[in-house]
Parts: structure tokens; C-alpha cells; sequence
């Protein structure tokens, strides 16, 4: 497992290559079995230093891989290399994997034009995709909140094996740490903006700038007040991964 450090507060990539990541959730679905499945980027890591409450959701998850060149980077500077695993190229194979397992899909977040759109795509690339549960949070949703306990007993209620959560963080992987006791035979994958992208509500870089690892640039520019605070943060972490990251060599 690649290990990284920021403030004193540890996570643990659990998974390093693609494929032991889908035998992994394979398994669980066909055993009914729940999980919960993160992926750590640059942006996360600022916020573990920073927000105890986010730490401890992290700190839940049973599945944790590499959203980000910098990530892999530095998991290649400990010499504990991991496989690239953004959340938004996981939506249809794990959806994929569901089926095959004769298991249902929910998706929680956005809008429900969004949730509308991107069940419709899923519907087109994943033959035979049952989808069980859906729901588009009214604005101020909070996972911490008491009305949060009876959307996981519906979802749990609804034979949902997996789950995608488009939340943002910290707001998804709270309600999937949470959901660990009230809907404990679903699979949680905190996917962000991986709905989003597939319903096509919003567009993702290109392959070309993709390849290149210029996809934050992209975003930067997409939506510059929102994003440069956010890369400004990542930024002034990095200098004290790396250290560590070679420390671990």
C-alpha cells in the first residue's frame, strides 16, 4: 500500500492497479457485502491536513486509489508506484461490474436532470443496468444531518449493490462513511463530478491535455474562482509531500 502523509494525518492508497481494484469490488457485490471507495487527489489531501471531520471520513473508507497525476508521481518518488484512477473513468466499468453481478445501481447527488442524463448514457454502454434508487439532494444537504438516516435505509431498502455519490467532498465521502452502519450491503463510490461528465453537464479536458497531466489547467480555466484557490492550496502542500514522499524511499 503507498502511503501519504500531510499534517501528521496518513492515507493509505489500497489499491494500486486497476485490476485488483474491480476483482476487489467484484467480490463485494457478489457477496453483498458493502464498501466504501475513495479517490485521494492533491485537493483532498489539503483538507485532510486541515479538517478533522473530512480526516475521519477518510479514515472510513475501505477502498482508497490515485485521482491525479501528483499522486502517482509521488508514488513513484517512494518507490511505492500506483496506477492513475480517476473517478469519472470508474463510473462504467464498476457499473459494468454490477450488472454482471445482477446487482442495481442508486446515484445520489447533482441535479436529476444531471442524475436523468447520465442514467440514460449508462443505459446505452451497460446492457441489462438496473437502476434501483436516485436522488438529487435539495440545496443545503447535509450528510451529517438526521433526515440523512432515512435516505440510507431507503437506499439499503432498494437493493442497491453499488452506489454513486456526487456529492463534492467532504459532503460524499461523509455520507458514505455514514453509510456504513444504515446501508451496509451497498458499495459506495465517491465519484465527484463523474456524473456530471457522463450525463455531459460538464466537459472534461481533453484526451490530448489529459495526457499530458495539463487537466488541471482545463479545469482552472473553466471555472478560474472556483479552482485557483483550490490549486493554490495544492500547490503549497506539495513541497512537503515530496519531501516525504522521498523520505520513504
Amino acid at each position: 500500500m503507498a502511503l501519504i502523509t500531510h499534517n501528521g494525518r496518513k492515507v493509505r492508497i489500497t489499491h494500486r492497479a486497476r485490476a485488483a481494484l474491480e476483482r476487489t469490488v467484484r467480490t463485494r457485490l457478489r457477496d453483498g457485502e458493502g464498501f466504501r471507495l475513495a479517490t485521494v487527489n492533491l485537493d483532498h489531501m489539503a483538507r485532510i491536513g486541515s479538517d478533522a471531520q473530512f480526516a475521519r471520513a477518510y479514515a472510513a473508507m475501505d477502498i482508497i486509489v490515485a485521482d491525479g497525476r501528483p499522486i502517482v508521481w509521488l508514488s513513484r518518488l517512494a518507490r511505492q508506484p500506483v496506477q492513475l484512477m480517476p473517478g469519472s473513468d470508474l463510473v462504467v466499468p464498476l457499473a459494468r461490474l454490477a450488472t454482471e453481478e445482477g446487482r442495481a445501481i442508486a446515484m445520489i447527488g447533482s441535479t436529476e436532470d444531471v442524475l436523468q442524463a447520465a442514467e440514460a448514457h449508462l443505459r446505452k454502454l451497460v446492457p441489462g443496468l438496473a437502476v434501483a434508487f436516485r436522488l438529487a439532494p435539495p440545496m443545503g444537504f447535509d450528510p451529517q444531518g438526521p433526515q440523512v438516516a432515512e435516505v440510507l435505509r431507503d437506499l439499503e431498502a432498494s437493493g442497491a449493490g453499488l452506489c454513486f455519490l456526487a456529492l463534492g467532498a467532504p459532503r460524499q465521502e461523509m455520507l458514505a462513511a455514514r453509510g456504513a452502519a444504515l446501508a451496509p450491503s451497498v458499495g459506495f463510490a465517491c465519484f465527484g463530478a463523474g456524473l456530471d461528465f457522463l450525463a455531459g453537464h460538464q466537459r472534461r479536458a481533453p484526451r490530448w491535455m489529459r495526457g499530458l497531466a495539463m487537466e488541471w489547467l482545463w479545469r482552472a480555466l473553466s471555472a478560474p474562482r472556483r479552482m485557483m484557490p483550490r490549486y493554490a492550496r495544492c500547490f503549497a502542500i506539495l513541497p512537503g509531500l515530496i519531501w516525504r514522499a522521498w523520505r520513504q524511499r
